[in-house]
């Protein structure tokens, strides 16, 4: 094991990628909230200042997963496709299978311009998660509590309210409603059979009702709905944690541009047409399964140089004063100073391992263990 190699795998560094991450996070959350003050003067640029504040907080976590781990990252698409990356409003749809698929779409973002400036439709518990949910209200984050009687006015507000969005951007559903689990598809396909509806292998039934409302909602606005089915090779499950421990994993995304107009504006034709990309979906992955890869040409982005300088500047900005802070403590000799130094660093731990577990599958929401028997 080589030398990096082996700081990888250190507790303590892991801890001071933590503190750099948390407190980045809680300054750039108090610049957010200064930025309100810029809303009722000029809307659009309090926007384009928050999708850089965006971007310098989530870029870190795409650090980890582009430089300290190596992960790759391929495409499957076509050379049209790929080449409006970037340049164009769009709903991306995601399976929701693994710990770090929100990760392995940021990258995407990031490498094509658009990590600030991305959406997400999600569920309200994150609203008040800190960094986390914190940034996604400056950036107007739909947020939902997956009751569509209780949802329906707040999502349709604040799709209309993204119309008019100044920077392309890439909003990401998750049509399944929550990540797949065995209990989870056992439930969801006994609902397919009560409902006639063909039976799915890898996935879970897409709820229909948030896909139909943002494409009736940002037609005019949006231009495609990317489909990306995501695997990792040779079977793994990875987990930010093992993200954090330098652990490298091989990324295949297979991704199909339908553009917007070809999509039914009937609410019940367009629920159709989402239930057959599922079915289409659940095809891809049993090819990838059995061959090891998905259809098309392979197009590996390159990697850019600003996650890594941004992590970099508030490391240096961070880490000094804390440095010296700490040098401080020790040199004083006294019990007390040290014992409440200990004790922060061990509630930074804490909190950092709180952060991390969001992303775990074991424990995530209990959605979809009976949601699925209610009616959509």
């Amino acid at each position: 094991m080589g030398f990096i190699a082996f700081l990888k795998t250190q507790f303590i560094v892991h801890l001071l990628i933590g503190f750099v991450f948390v407190v980045s996070g809680l300054i750039i959350n108090f610049i957010q909230l200064c930025t309100l003050v810029l809303w009722p003067i000029n809307k659009q640029f309090y926007r384009r200042v928050n999708c850089r504040l965006a971007y310098s907080l989530w870029s870190q976590l795409v650090m980890l997963l582009e430089w300290w781990s190596g992960t790759e990252c391929t495409l499957f698409s076509d050379e049209a496709t790929v080449n409006t990356f970037g340049k164009e409003h769009v709903i991306i749809i995601l399976n929701h299978n693994f710990e770090i698929d929100f990760l392995c779409g940021w990258t995407m973002t990031e490498r094509f311009g658009v990590l600030g400036s991305s959406k997400v439709l999600a569920k309200r518990e994150l609203l008040y998660v800190p960094l986390i949910g914190w940034t996604w209200y400056f950036l107007e984050i739909v947020f939902c509590k997956r009751k569509w009687e209780e949802d329906r006015d707040t999502v349709i507000e604040g799709l209309k309210r993204l119309a008019d969005y100044p920077e392309y951007m890439w909003f990401l559903l998750y049509c399944e409603g929550t990540r797949f689990t065995e209990t989870k598809h056992r439930i969801s396909m006994e609902v397919a059979e009560s409902k006639g509806l063909p039976k799915l292998k890898y996935h879970l039934l897409p709820r229909t009702k948030g896909f139909t409302t943002a494409v009736q909602c940002l037609r005019g606005t949006v231009s495609a709905v990317y489909d990306v089915t995501l695997n990792f090779r040779g079977n793994k499950n990875p987990s930010l944690l093992g993200i954090l421990y330098g652990k490298k994993y091989e990324a295949d995304m297979c991704v199909r541009r339908f553009p917007l107009d070809d999509i039914p504006q009937d609410e019940k034709e367009a629920a159709n047409w989402l239930h057959k990309l599922y079915q289409e979906k659940d095809a891809l992955q049993e090819m990838y399964n059995q061959e090891g890869i998905f259809p098309g040409q392979q197009f590996k982005p390159p990697r850019r140089p600003w996650t890594l300088l941004n992590f970099l500047f508030w490391a240096t900005v961070l880490l000094s004063p804390l440095f010296t802070f700490g040098f401080g403590v020790f040199a004083s000799g006294s019990p007390l100073l040290i014992l409440a130094f200990l004790g922060l660093v061990g509630a930074a731990s804490f909190g950092v391992r709180r952060l991390i577990g969001v992303t775990e599958i074991e424990k995530g929401s209990s959605y979809g263990n009976q949601e699925f028997k209610k009616k959509e």
